[in-house]
């Protein structure tokens, strides 16, 4: 598989390194979920389609695409559930005629420790072996200031048991704001990349690239995007996510 579909672009800015900062204590990115909570639920996207375009008829098999992750994927803040990126994802990718059905197992406040204690569990619960796993992880790793080496490990073993599991990995990853200092930056941004390469899986280097900078598309805790951020983040992000899909099933 091809690694980096999107390029990487300029390091956090200052204030949204400070906003990580001083959101150390929110219960919304601090406080894991219970496995009880942890339970995939469909996306429940809207099937809306934007102005000018053009929906093409959704064909064939149906792909199943679970969407791992915490509060980024869960929809933390939202009004609606519909509006979380897992439901638009759904949509964007159904207007263009594929014929997916995401399931939101995003958790807020999950760590990479914590989504690797709950991801058999979750991949247990399935019906069918997924066509594609998005992992969205290692945002409140830094927010816990967790040590880059445990993330990787963390992350590795994720990747193993979906390696034996022969799931399809689209990574989407994050970057250390530069407050970190530069060792903990590098050695954190550093942890995507190898893997993705090691395991042979999809990566989107920085996944919210296009709206990190706009803090217009931010709720105020300067972390969660709003639901204009979510649709811009599935307009940047649903040609990668296409192209993951095996090719018989994009």
């Amino acid at each position: 598989m091809n690694i980096g579909i999107l390029q990487n672009g300029a390091k956090f800015s200052l204030a949204i390194a400070a906003a990580l900062t001083l959101t150390l204590g929110l219960a919304a990115c601090g406080d894991a979920a219970e496995i009880d909570d942890a339970a995939i639920a469909p996306a429940a996207a809207s099937g809306e389609i934007a102005d000018g375009e053009i929906a093409i008829p959704v064909m064939g098999e149906q792909v199943d695409i679970v969407a791992f992750g915490d509060s980024l994927f869960a929809g933390y803040g939202l009004d609606n559930p519909r509006d979380s990126y897992p439901a638009k994802l759904e949509a964007a990718l159904r207007t263009r005629g594929t014929n997916a059905a995401i399931s939101n197992a995003g958790v807020s406040g999950d760590t990479s420790a914590a989504g690797l204690s709950r991801l058999a569990f979750v991949l247990d619960q399935l019906d069918e072996t997924p066509d594609l796993l998005i992992l969205e992880l290692g945002g409140n790793d830094l927010l816990r200031n967790i040590q880059p080496s445990e993330t990787r490990s963390n992350f590795s073993a994720m990747l193993t048991i979906l390696r034996e599991r022969e799931i399809p990995v689209l990574m989407m990853g994050m970057r250390a704001p530069p407050n970190y200092g530069p060792e903990y930056q590098a050695e954190f941004d550093a942890i995507y990349a190898d893997l993705a390469q090691e395991f042979d899986a999809e990566l989107i280097p920085f996944w919210m690239e296009d709206i990190y900078e706009d803090a217009s598309l931010f709720q105020s805790d300067r972390i969660h995007p709003t639901a204009e951020g979510i649709e811009a983040l599935v307009a940047s992000t649903v040609d990668a996510v296409s192209a993951a899909l095996p090719e018989d099933e994009s």
